[in-house]
């Protein structure tokens, strides 16, 4: 090829793309977009020193350089462990939208009863927060609510969040076709962009959405 260019030169150029447009898309609308513009203002700073000799300025951010790698592992926690279990389920380029060990039937079945249990929720004004597994287990959020076990059903949906029942409060999630617990505790979403208007379970919603592939509702 001309110019001395490989196409496995390409290749490593194409993947190299690929990686760092996933890792935008991960800390995007979080805490971490603050902090790579933050890194970006003291790197263009370090050079400034260099160019004017601040020897002083630059033996502090040669410091910080140091220390800063160390930071960043505490700091982007997160988003890390997101894209870890993204790359472990395989799921950092693809991710399908149907719930785990369903067929076409019952995942249909599935979104029917959802759909018309928050029609019904709607309608009389009752707020609720149905979260769906995918390929990330959520069985440390399912431990934090009370145990429910029972086939996904419109009335079972609606009577979870009945106005004063015990398991209104809280999320309820569902594995395969089943409700395996309702009540639960969920992460509130970080991204410093959200409306203030937002309540709790909305961002709970959003949060869990944002630490696993679940289809919150």
């Amino acid at each position: 090829m001309p110019l001395g260019i490989r196409l496995l030169d390409i290749l490593d150029v194409l993947i190299v793309t690929i990686l760092i447009y996933q890792v935008l898309l991960l800390i995007r609308g979080t805490r971490a977009v603050q902090l790579v513009t933050g890194l970006g203002v003291l790197f263009g700073v370090y050079a400034i020193s260099r160019y004017l000799r601040l020897y002083t300025l630059q033996y502090l951010l040669q410091y910080l350089g140091v220390v800063i790698p160390f930071a960043l592992l505490v700091i982007f926690q997160p988003e890390l462990r997101r894209m870890l279990e993204q790359l472990g389920r395989g799921g950092v380029l693809v991710t399908g939208l149907a719930p785990h060990g369903l067929g076409r039937e019952e995942a249909i079945r599935l979104v029917n009863d959802v759909a018309r249990a928050s029609r019904v929720l709607g309608l009389r004004k009752i707020g609720a927060l149905i979260v769906i597994e995918r390929r990330t287990g959520l069985t440390d959020f399912i431990e934090t609510g009370i145990k429910v076990d029972g086939v996904v059903t419109v009335q079972l949906l609606i009577n979870l969040f009945f106005p004063n029942s015990p398991l209104h409060d809280g999320a309820a999630i569902i594995r395969g076709n089943r409700v395996m617990a309702a009540g639960c505790l969920l992460p509130l979403s970080e991204n410093p962009t959200l409306s203030r208007t937002l309540g709790t379970r909305h961002r709970a919603g959003l949060g869990i959405a944002e630490q696993t592939d679940a289809i919150a509702l």
